[in-house]
Protein backbone atom coordinates (compact mmCIF):
# COMPACT_ATOMS: atom_id res chain seq x y z
CA UNK A 1 0.00 0.00 0.00
CA UNK A 2 1.19 3.40 -1.06
CA UNK A 3 2.32 6.12 1.86
CA UNK A 4 0.06 9.43 1.42
CA UNK A 5 3.07 12.06 0.68
CA UNK A 6 3.52 14.77 3.07
CA UNK A 7 1.19 17.78 2.22
CA UNK A 8 3.51 20.58 1.00
CA UNK A 9 3.63 23.56 3.27
CA UNK A 10 1.91 26.25 2.43
CA UNK A 11 2.47 30.35 3.28
CA UNK A 12 0.52 31.28 6.76
CA UNK A 13 -0.47 35.11 4.90
CA UNK A 14 -2.33 35.61 1.96
CA UNK A 15 -1.02 37.65 -0.37
CA UNK A 16 -3.03 40.73 -1.88
CA UNK A 17 -1.55 42.93 -4.78
CA UNK A 18 -0.47 46.34 -3.44
CA UNK A 19 -2.98 49.16 -5.16
CA UNK A 20 -2.14 52.35 -3.38
CA UNK A 21 1.81 51.86 -2.17
CA UNK A 22 1.53 55.61 -0.13
CA UNK A 23 -2.14 55.57 1.39
CA UNK A 24 -3.15 56.36 4.68
CA UNK A 25 -6.26 55.49 7.08
CA UNK A 26 -7.99 57.68 9.31
CA UNK A 27 -10.27 57.15 11.90
CA UNK A 28 -12.69 59.72 12.27
CA UNK A 29 -13.92 61.11 15.76
CA UNK A 30 -15.25 64.53 17.70
CA UNK A 31 -12.51 64.69 19.81
CA UNK A 32 -9.41 62.84 18.29
CA UNK A 33 -8.21 61.76 14.97
CA UNK A 34 -6.50 58.47 14.62
CA UNK A 35 -4.01 58.34 10.97
CA UNK A 36 -2.43 55.34 10.35
CA UNK A 37 0.30 55.28 7.25
CA UNK A 38 2.55 51.99 5.81
CA UNK A 39 5.44 50.97 7.58
CA UNK A 40 8.74 51.97 7.19
CA UNK A 41 7.85 55.69 6.33
CA UNK A 42 8.13 56.90 9.92
CA UNK A 43 9.53 56.14 13.11
CA UNK A 44 5.40 56.07 14.52
CA UNK A 45 2.67 54.18 11.97
CA UNK A 46 0.64 55.59 13.87
CA UNK A 47 -0.17 58.60 15.59
CA UNK A 48 -3.65 60.61 16.91
CA UNK A 49 -4.42 64.55 16.46
CA UNK A 50 -6.96 66.47 18.08
CA UNK A 51 -9.52 68.17 15.85
CA UNK A 52 -8.65 71.78 15.92
CA UNK A 53 -7.35 73.63 12.90
CA UNK A 54 -4.27 73.49 14.12
CA UNK A 55 -4.27 69.59 14.87
CA UNK A 56 -5.84 69.20 11.16
CA UNK A 57 -2.68 70.90 9.58
CA UNK A 58 -0.34 68.54 11.82
CA UNK A 59 -2.06 65.91 9.78
CA UNK A 60 -1.21 67.18 6.63
CA UNK A 61 2.16 68.68 7.38
CA UNK A 62 2.40 64.74 8.26
CA UNK A 63 1.24 62.88 5.81
CA UNK A 64 3.36 65.24 3.11
CA UNK A 65 6.66 65.06 5.19
CA UNK A 66 6.11 60.87 4.73
CA UNK A 67 4.64 60.94 1.02
CA UNK A 68 1.45 60.16 1.39
CA UNK A 69 -0.75 60.50 -1.79
CA UNK A 70 -4.23 58.66 -1.08
CA UNK A 71 -6.16 58.89 2.41
CA UNK A 72 -8.87 56.90 3.38
CA UNK A 73 -11.26 58.05 6.20
CA UNK A 74 -14.71 57.01 7.28
CA UNK A 75 -17.89 59.16 7.25
CA UNK A 76 -18.93 59.66 10.52
CA UNK A 77 -21.31 62.56 11.22
CA UNK A 78 -20.01 65.84 10.24
CA UNK A 79 -16.81 65.67 11.62
CA UNK A 80 -14.70 64.18 8.51
CA UNK A 81 -16.18 67.81 6.76
CA UNK A 82 -13.09 69.89 8.12
CA UNK A 83 -10.14 67.66 7.49
CA UNK A 84 -11.41 66.28 3.79
CA UNK A 85 -11.65 70.14 2.45
CA UNK A 86 -8.37 70.34 4.15
CA UNK A 87 -6.70 67.29 2.92
CA UNK A 88 -8.18 68.34 -0.77
CA UNK A 89 -6.72 71.73 -1.02
CA UNK A 90 -3.57 70.27 0.24
CA UNK A 91 -3.46 67.91 -3.01
CA UNK A 92 -4.31 64.84 -1.16
CA UNK A 93 -7.05 61.69 -3.29
CA UNK A 94 -9.28 61.63 -0.56
CA UNK A 95 -11.49 58.50 -0.15
CA UNK A 96 -15.18 58.78 2.02
CA UNK A 97 -15.83 55.43 2.87
CA UNK A 98 -18.70 54.41 4.75
CA UNK A 99 -18.11 53.00 8.09
CA UNK A 100 -20.51 49.54 7.22
CA UNK A 101 -17.96 48.48 4.92
CA UNK A 102 -14.63 48.87 6.76
CA UNK A 103 -16.02 47.02 9.70
CA UNK A 104 -13.26 44.97 11.10
CA UNK A 105 -12.85 41.58 12.57
CA UNK A 106 -14.73 41.28 16.12
CA UNK A 107 -11.86 41.49 18.73
CA UNK A 108 -10.36 44.56 20.84
CA UNK A 109 -10.98 47.61 19.06
CA UNK A 110 -9.29 50.73 19.56
CA UNK A 111 -9.09 53.93 17.21
CA UNK A 112 -5.56 52.73 16.40
CA UNK A 113 -6.34 49.86 14.91
CA UNK A 114 -9.47 51.06 13.24
CA UNK A 115 -7.06 53.66 10.99
CA UNK A 116 -4.55 51.18 10.63
CA UNK A 117 -7.61 48.31 8.75
CA UNK A 118 -8.66 51.34 7.41
CA UNK A 119 -5.08 51.98 5.65
CA UNK A 120 -4.25 48.08 4.83
CA UNK A 121 -7.76 48.04 2.49
CA UNK A 122 -7.02 51.38 1.13
CA UNK A 123 -3.63 49.98 0.44
CA UNK A 124 -5.30 46.71 -1.63
CA UNK A 125 -7.53 48.86 -3.65
CA UNK A 126 -10.11 47.18 -1.31
CA UNK A 127 -11.97 50.50 -0.70
CA UNK A 128 -14.31 53.24 -3.10
CA UNK A 129 -15.51 56.51 -2.39
CA UNK A 130 -18.86 57.85 -1.57
CA UNK A 131 -20.42 60.07 -4.15
CA UNK A 132 -19.37 63.60 -3.00
CA UNK A 133 -20.33 67.16 -4.38
CA UNK A 134 -18.74 69.82 -5.83
CA UNK A 135 -17.68 73.36 -4.14
CA UNK A 136 -21.09 75.01 -5.75
CA UNK A 137 -23.23 71.89 -5.12
CA UNK A 138 -22.20 71.58 -1.70
CA UNK A 139 -23.14 75.42 -1.33
CA UNK A 140 -26.41 74.82 -2.58
CA UNK A 141 -26.91 71.57 -1.18
CA UNK A 142 -26.61 73.13 2.63
CA UNK A 143 -28.73 76.01 1.84
CA UNK A 144 -31.58 73.52 0.61
CA UNK A 145 -31.34 71.51 3.69
CA UNK A 146 -31.59 73.82 5.73
CA UNK A 147 -34.63 75.56 4.22
CA UNK A 148 -35.56 72.12 4.78
CA UNK A 149 -35.31 72.35 8.10
CA UNK A 150 -36.69 75.41 8.55
CA UNK A 151 -39.78 74.52 7.04
CA UNK A 152 -40.28 71.53 9.32
CA UNK A 153 -39.68 73.59 12.37
CA UNK A 154 -42.91 75.81 10.83
CA UNK A 155 -45.32 73.27 10.56
CA UNK A 156 -44.73 72.46 14.09
CA UNK A 157 -45.81 75.32 15.36
CA UNK A 158 -48.23 75.48 12.65
CA UNK A 159 -49.32 72.35 14.46
CA UNK A 160 -49.50 73.77 17.66
CA UNK A 161 -51.33 76.43 16.75
CA UNK A 162 -54.21 74.29 15.76
CA UNK A 163 -54.63 72.47 18.91
CA UNK A 164 -54.39 75.32 20.81
CA UNK A 165 -57.39 76.87 18.56
CA UNK A 166 -58.71 73.33 19.01
CA UNK A 167 -58.43 73.04 22.81
CA UNK A 168 -60.81 76.83 22.71
CA UNK A 169 -62.48 74.71 20.74
CA UNK A 170 -62.51 77.59 17.99
CA UNK A 171 -63.03 76.37 14.82
CA UNK A 172 -62.35 78.60 11.78
CA UNK A 173 -59.46 76.95 10.59
CA UNK A 174 -61.73 73.93 9.64
CA UNK A 175 -63.57 76.49 6.84
CA UNK A 176 -59.97 77.74 5.27
CA UNK A 177 -57.66 75.77 3.02
CA UNK A 178 -54.04 77.35 5.08
CA UNK A 179 -53.74 78.25 8.60
CA UNK A 180 -51.65 80.83 7.47
CA UNK A 181 -53.85 82.29 5.23
CA UNK A 182 -54.61 85.94 4.56
CA UNK A 183 -57.89 85.66 6.71
CA UNK A 184 -56.73 83.20 8.80
CA UNK A 185 -53.74 85.50 10.24
CA UNK A 186 -56.20 88.53 10.79
CA UNK A 187 -58.33 86.25 12.56
CA UNK A 188 -55.60 85.43 14.57
CA UNK A 189 -53.88 88.94 15.07
CA UNK A 190 -57.68 90.16 16.31
CA UNK A 191 -57.74 86.83 18.58
CA UNK A 192 -54.62 87.55 20.14
CA UNK A 193 -55.74 91.24 20.24
CA UNK A 194 -58.02 90.80 22.33
CA UNK A 195 -61.81 90.67 20.24
CA UNK A 196 -64.27 88.03 21.05
CA UNK A 197 -67.31 89.12 19.43
CA UNK A 198 -67.95 86.71 16.36
CA UNK A 199 -69.38 89.39 14.16
CA UNK A 200 -66.42 91.46 14.79
CA UNK A 201 -64.53 88.79 12.51
CA UNK A 202 -66.85 88.99 9.45
CA UNK A 203 -65.34 92.08 7.41
CA UNK A 204 -61.83 90.48 7.88
CA UNK A 205 -63.38 87.17 5.29
CA UNK A 206 -61.21 87.91 2.28
CA UNK A 207 -63.78 87.88 -1.32
CA UNK A 208 -62.30 84.41 -2.16
CA UNK A 209 -63.40 82.60 0.97
CA UNK A 210 -65.97 80.19 -0.10
CA UNK A 211 -66.83 79.41 3.70
CA UNK A 212 -70.31 80.77 4.75
CA UNK A 213 -71.02 83.36 7.33
CA UNK A 214 -72.93 81.61 9.52
CA UNK A 215 -70.21 78.40 9.78
CA UNK A 216 -67.82 81.17 10.55
CA UNK A 217 -69.91 83.08 13.25
CA UNK A 218 -70.37 79.26 14.80
CA UNK A 219 -66.86 78.46 14.60
CA UNK A 220 -65.72 81.31 16.51
CA UNK A 221 -67.71 80.57 19.42
CA UNK A 222 -64.94 79.39 22.03
CA UNK A 223 -64.06 78.98 25.59
CA UNK A 224 -60.84 81.61 24.96
CA UNK A 225 -58.94 79.78 28.33
CA UNK A 226 -56.38 81.68 28.98
CA UNK A 227 -53.15 79.29 29.44
CA UNK A 228 -54.10 78.20 25.11
CA UNK A 229 -54.28 82.27 24.29
CA UNK A 230 -50.91 81.87 25.70
CA UNK A 231 -49.30 78.70 23.63
CA UNK A 232 -51.24 80.37 20.71
CA UNK A 233 -49.58 83.50 20.92
CA UNK A 234 -46.34 82.08 21.43
CA UNK A 235 -46.64 79.76 18.36
CA UNK A 236 -47.73 82.14 16.26
CA UNK A 237 -44.82 84.31 16.78
CA UNK A 238 -42.77 81.82 16.63
CA UNK A 239 -44.36 80.26 12.76
CA UNK A 240 -43.88 84.10 11.91
CA UNK A 241 -40.06 84.12 12.44
CA UNK A 242 -39.49 81.12 10.45
CA UNK A 243 -41.72 81.97 7.34
CA UNK A 244 -39.02 85.10 7.65
CA UNK A 245 -35.91 83.05 7.55
CA UNK A 246 -37.14 80.72 5.17
CA UNK A 247 -38.03 84.43 2.76
CA UNK A 248 -33.93 85.28 3.78
CA UNK A 249 -32.83 81.58 3.02
CA UNK A 250 -34.74 81.78 -0.06
CA UNK A 251 -32.92 84.79 -1.75
CA UNK A 252 -29.86 83.10 -0.21
CA UNK A 253 -30.45 79.89 -2.61
CA UNK A 254 -31.76 81.90 -6.11
CA UNK A 255 -27.86 83.98 -5.57
CA UNK A 256 -26.45 80.36 -5.13
CA UNK A 257 -28.71 79.23 -8.40
CA UNK A 258 -27.64 82.26 -10.44
CA UNK A 259 -23.84 81.27 -9.94
CA UNK A 260 -24.28 77.97 -10.13
CA UNK A 261 -25.40 78.74 -13.52
CA UNK A 262 -23.14 81.16 -14.82
CA UNK A 263 -20.38 78.46 -13.50
CA UNK A 264 -22.62 75.60 -15.69
CA UNK A 265 -22.38 77.87 -18.71
CA UNK A 266 -18.73 79.00 -18.49
CA UNK A 267 -18.21 74.87 -18.43
CA UNK A 268 -20.55 74.33 -21.61
CA UNK A 269 -18.98 77.82 -24.02
CA UNK A 270 -15.40 75.71 -23.51
CA UNK A 271 -16.96 72.26 -25.19
CA UNK A 272 -19.67 73.48 -27.48
CA UNK A 273 -22.27 76.95 -27.65
CA UNK A 274 -24.93 76.89 -25.44
CA UNK A 275 -27.30 77.53 -29.02
CA UNK A 276 -26.25 73.95 -30.15
CA UNK A 277 -28.73 72.26 -27.18
CA UNK A 278 -32.07 71.92 -26.95
CA UNK A 279 -33.21 74.32 -24.58
CA UNK A 280 -36.10 76.20 -26.16
CA UNK A 281 -37.37 72.93 -27.85
CA UNK A 282 -40.39 72.32 -25.51
CA UNK A 283 -41.06 75.70 -24.39
CA UNK A 284 -44.01 76.37 -27.01
CA UNK A 285 -45.87 73.57 -25.64
CA UNK A 286 -44.91 72.88 -22.40
CA UNK A 287 -47.47 72.45 -19.68
CA UNK A 288 -47.81 74.71 -16.87
CA UNK A 289 -47.15 73.04 -13.17
CA UNK A 290 -49.35 74.28 -10.37
CA UNK A 291 -47.00 75.94 -7.79
CA UNK A 292 -46.61 73.64 -4.77
CA UNK A 293 -47.73 75.37 -1.43
CA UNK A 294 -44.84 76.65 0.53
CA UNK A 295 -42.27 76.92 -2.87
CA UNK A 296 -40.46 79.84 -3.36
CA UNK A 297 -41.72 82.49 -4.88
CA UNK A 298 -38.98 82.89 -7.95
CA UNK A 299 -39.16 80.75 -11.32
CA UNK A 300 -36.92 77.51 -9.85
CA UNK A 301 -37.98 75.63 -13.10
CA UNK A 302 -36.37 78.40 -15.41
CA UNK A 303 -33.03 77.97 -13.79
CA UNK A 304 -33.33 73.93 -13.88
CA UNK A 305 -33.48 74.38 -17.09
CA UNK A 306 -30.64 76.46 -18.14
CA UNK A 307 -28.64 74.86 -14.96
CA UNK A 308 -29.30 70.97 -16.99
CA UNK A 309 -30.11 72.22 -20.61
CA UNK A 310 -33.15 70.12 -20.58
CA UNK A 311 -36.63 70.53 -18.87
CA UNK A 312 -36.44 67.79 -16.09
CA UNK A 313 -39.66 69.26 -14.39
CA UNK A 314 -41.49 67.92 -17.81
CA UNK A 315 -41.55 64.63 -16.46
CA UNK A 316 -44.78 63.82 -14.76
CA UNK A 317 -44.69 64.48 -11.00
CA UNK A 318 -42.02 66.58 -10.44
CA UNK A 319 -42.59 69.81 -9.15
CA UNK A 320 -40.05 72.34 -8.73
CA UNK A 321 -39.14 71.73 -5.03
CA UNK A 322 -38.55 68.23 -5.81
CA UNK A 323 -36.27 69.09 -8.86
CA UNK A 324 -34.53 71.97 -6.46
CA UNK A 325 -33.54 68.82 -3.91
CA UNK A 326 -32.58 66.82 -6.30
CA UNK A 327 -30.14 68.89 -8.29
CA UNK A 328 -28.40 69.76 -4.90
CA UNK A 329 -28.16 66.67 -4.06
CA UNK A 330 -26.82 65.12 -7.41
CA UNK A 331 -25.49 67.62 -9.34
CA UNK A 332 -25.30 68.43 -12.72
CA UNK A 333 -22.96 65.53 -14.21
CA UNK A 334 -25.03 62.01 -13.65
CA UNK A 335 -21.71 60.96 -15.40
CA UNK A 336 -20.53 59.69 -12.20
CA UNK A 337 -22.80 56.81 -12.13
CA UNK A 338 -21.85 54.76 -15.19
CA UNK A 339 -25.50 54.13 -16.09
CA UNK A 340 -28.48 54.76 -14.96
CA UNK A 341 -29.21 51.07 -13.43
CA UNK A 342 -26.32 52.54 -10.76
CA UNK A 343 -27.79 55.66 -10.11
CA UNK A 344 -31.43 54.03 -9.03
CA UNK A 345 -29.42 51.69 -7.15
CA UNK A 346 -27.85 54.69 -5.03
CA UNK A 347 -31.20 55.91 -4.87
CA UNK A 348 -32.32 53.03 -2.99
CA UNK A 349 -34.84 52.40 -5.40
CA UNK A 350 -33.96 48.91 -6.92
CA UNK A 351 -33.99 45.60 -5.29
CA UNK A 352 -31.64 44.45 -3.34
CA UNK A 353 -30.81 40.48 -4.90
CA UNK A 354 -29.26 37.74 -2.84
CA UNK A 355 -28.54 34.96 -4.75
CA UNK A 356 -26.90 31.64 -3.57
CA UNK A 357 -26.45 28.18 -4.96
CA UNK A 358 -28.25 29.84 -8.19
CA UNK A 359 -31.68 31.18 -5.96
CA UNK A 360 -32.73 34.39 -5.70
CA UNK A 361 -32.83 34.38 -1.54
CA UNK A 362 -34.17 38.13 -1.40
CA UNK A 363 -34.55 40.42 -3.35
CA UNK A 364 -35.91 43.66 -0.28
CA UNK A 365 -34.48 46.82 -0.59
CA UNK A 366 -32.40 47.79 1.75
CA UNK A 367 -33.15 48.70 5.21
CA UNK A 368 -31.86 52.48 5.19
CA UNK A 369 -33.64 55.76 5.22
CA UNK A 370 -34.06 57.61 2.12
CA UNK A 371 -31.70 60.13 0.58
CA UNK A 372 -33.23 63.90 -0.55
CA UNK A 373 -33.42 62.95 -3.60
CA UNK A 374 -34.50 59.13 -3.36
CA UNK A 375 -37.48 61.47 -1.29
CA UNK A 376 -37.86 63.54 -4.30
CA UNK A 377 -38.30 60.97 -6.69
CA UNK A 378 -40.55 58.85 -4.25
CA UNK A 379 -42.71 62.35 -3.76
CA UNK A 380 -43.15 62.23 -7.53
CA UNK A 381 -44.18 58.52 -8.30
CA UNK A 382 -46.97 58.97 -5.20
CA UNK A 383 -48.25 62.51 -7.18
CA UNK A 384 -48.93 60.18 -10.39
CA UNK A 385 -50.92 57.27 -9.12
CA UNK A 386 -54.12 59.07 -10.13
CA UNK A 387 -53.24 60.56 -13.19
CA UNK A 388 -54.26 59.66 -16.62
CA UNK A 389 -51.41 59.21 -18.54
CA UNK A 390 -48.67 55.91 -18.65
CA UNK A 391 -46.92 56.67 -15.44
CA UNK A 392 -50.55 56.29 -13.76
CA UNK A 393 -51.78 53.64 -15.43
CA UNK A 394 -48.00 51.79 -14.19
CA UNK A 395 -48.44 52.95 -10.81
CA UNK A 396 -51.77 51.49 -10.07
CA UNK A 397 -50.52 48.10 -12.49
CA UNK A 398 -47.63 47.51 -9.75
CA UNK A 399 -49.99 49.02 -7.12
CA UNK A 400 -52.46 46.18 -7.72
CA UNK A 401 -49.24 43.37 -8.02
CA UNK A 402 -47.80 44.55 -4.95
CA UNK A 403 -49.39 47.09 -2.74
CA UNK A 404 -48.90 50.75 -2.38
CA UNK A 405 -45.04 51.39 -1.34
CA UNK A 406 -44.24 48.16 -4.19
CA UNK A 407 -45.50 50.73 -6.51
CA UNK A 408 -44.25 53.73 -5.28
CA UNK A 409 -41.11 52.59 -5.52
CA UNK A 410 -41.15 51.07 -8.73
CA UNK A 411 -42.70 54.42 -10.15
CA UNK A 412 -39.79 56.24 -8.41
CA UNK A 413 -37.23 53.91 -10.23
CA UNK A 414 -38.90 54.39 -13.81
CA UNK A 415 -39.14 58.34 -13.08
CA UNK A 416 -35.10 58.58 -11.68
CA UNK A 417 -34.17 56.60 -15.00
CA UNK A 418 -36.12 58.79 -17.52
CA UNK A 419 -34.61 61.82 -15.03
CA UNK A 420 -30.68 60.39 -16.39
CA UNK A 421 -31.39 59.51 -19.48
CA UNK A 422 -32.61 63.57 -19.94
CA UNK A 423 -29.95 64.74 -18.34
CA UNK A 424 -27.12 62.75 -19.41
CA UNK A 425 -28.36 62.60 -23.13
CA UNK A 426 -29.55 66.43 -23.59
CA UNK A 427 -32.85 65.27 -23.79
CA UNK A 428 -36.66 66.26 -24.17
CA UNK A 429 -39.28 64.45 -22.06
CA UNK A 430 -41.44 62.28 -24.62
CA UNK A 431 -43.93 60.66 -23.11
CA UNK A 432 -45.58 57.17 -24.09
CA UNK A 433 -49.31 57.59 -25.84
CA UNK A 434 -51.29 55.79 -22.75
CA UNK A 435 -53.00 54.00 -25.77
CA UNK A 436 -50.47 52.43 -27.01
CA UNK A 437 -48.74 51.49 -23.67
CA UNK A 438 -52.26 50.11 -22.08
CA UNK A 439 -52.76 48.08 -25.80
CA UNK A 440 -48.51 46.80 -25.66
CA UNK A 441 -49.47 45.80 -21.69
CA UNK A 442 -52.63 43.88 -22.55
CA UNK A 443 -50.67 42.22 -25.76
CA UNK A 444 -47.82 41.01 -23.50
CA UNK A 445 -50.72 39.61 -20.53
CA UNK A 446 -52.49 37.70 -23.53
CA UNK A 447 -49.25 35.96 -24.79
CA UNK A 448 -48.14 34.75 -21.09
CA UNK A 449 -51.35 32.90 -20.85
CA UNK A 450 -50.94 31.46 -23.73
CA UNK A 451 -47.86 30.62 -23.07
CA UNK A 452 -49.03 29.26 -19.35
CA UNK A 453 -52.09 26.73 -20.99
CA UNK A 454 -49.77 25.87 -23.98
CA UNK A 455 -47.82 24.22 -20.71
CA UNK A 456 -50.34 22.94 -18.93
CA UNK A 457 -52.26 21.31 -22.00
CA UNK A 458 -48.23 19.85 -23.01
CA UNK A 459 -48.10 18.87 -18.88
CA UNK A 460 -51.71 16.98 -19.29
CA UNK A 461 -50.46 14.83 -22.27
Amino acid sequence: MQKLTKKAALPNVVQMPLVNAYAAGIDIGDTIHAVAIPEGLDDKRVQTFGTMTCDLEAIADWLIKTGITSVAMESTGVYWKPLFSLLNKKGFEVYLVNARQVKNVTGRKTDEDDAMWLQKLHSCGLLKSAFLPDAEQEALRSLVRYRHSLVEDCSRFKNRMQKSLELMNIKFHTLFADLFGKTSQLFIEAILAGERNPAAFLPLVANNVKAESAAILKSLEGNWRTEHLFTLRHSYEMAKAYQQHIAATDIAIETHLQQYEASVNERELSVAPIADKPLDETKTDRKKKKKQQGAPSFNIRNYLEKIYGTDVLAIYGLNEMSGLEILSETGTDLTKWETAKHFVSWLNLCPNNKISGGKLISSKLLKKKPNTASQAFRTAANAVQRSNHWLGDYFRRMKSKGGNKFACVATANKIATIFYNMVTQKKIFTPVDLAMYQEKQRTAKIAFYERKLNELKSAAA
